[in-house]
């Protein structure tokens, strides 16, 4: 597998104040403060979220309400919960495994992946592995773009109520990209800065630098 890092930095490099300067550390137990912050900060980018999500909504109910043929309620109510429910909670490992891809491509290997229910909070991160605002967009993207391209094929394809819980799905799961999108924000509102992070995945902290 290719590295398409290239920097070399460590996590100890970024100690050094004459270079570099300490944006924010962030403690994985609030994690979901700093995830709704940057949602309700206003961007392009969340205008863009935003847009998504409620497209993907009116998608799934307009190809609810345009399926053609009688379908029995309970089959409806059926592929109602594997939308909203069922997918979305056995999806959590193929999202979080698609985390896992890019940051193997930028040269990480001691990846850890854990939850935080209290939060509703599942993750992936990459034990004092530092990444550049290039390569964490990256990783931040891909299960979203991955996961959206499949679901509109086989909403395409598959028929009757398939395309019902499938587009419902993929409403969900793109909400549950609320997280990698509010990261995507903070960096998006930082752009004029040369940003790099790392995890202390031991002590469950975030850190966020500047090249000074």
């Amino acid at each position: 597998m290719e590295k398409v890092n290239s920097m070399g930095l460590k996590s100890e490099d970024l100690e050094d104040q004459s270079k570099y300067r300490q944006l924010l550390a962030i403690s994985y137990n609030e994690l979901i403060d700093f995830i709704l912050d940057y949602l309700r900060r206003r961007s392009g980018l969340m205008i863009f979220f935003w847009s998504v999500c409620l497209i993907f909504l009116g998608i799934a109910l307009f190809v609810r309400i345009n399926i053609s043929g009688y379908f029995p309620l309970k089959n409806i109510m059926l592929h109602s919960m594997l939308g909203f429910i069922v997918f979305p909670l056995l999806s959590i490992p193929l999202h979080e495994g698609l985390h896992i891809i890019p940051f193997l491509m930028t040269g990480a290997r001691k990846i850890r992946v854990g939850m935080d229910l209290r939060q509703y909070i599942f993750y992936v991160t990459a034990h004092r592995h530092v990444v550049n605002a290039r390569e964490f967009r990256f990783v931040a993207l891909v299960p979203f773009v991955t996961v959206t391209i499949a679901l509109f094929t086989l909403v395409l394809f598959l028929p009757g109520l398939w395309k019902w819980s499938l587009s419902l799905f993929l409403f969900v799961h793109t909400t549950m990209c609320a997280g990698d999108f509010a990261l995507l924000n903070f960096l998006l509102l930082n752009r004029r800065k040369k940003i790099y992070t790392w995890d202390d995945a031991d002590e469950k902290m975030a850190y966020f630098y500047e090249e000074i």
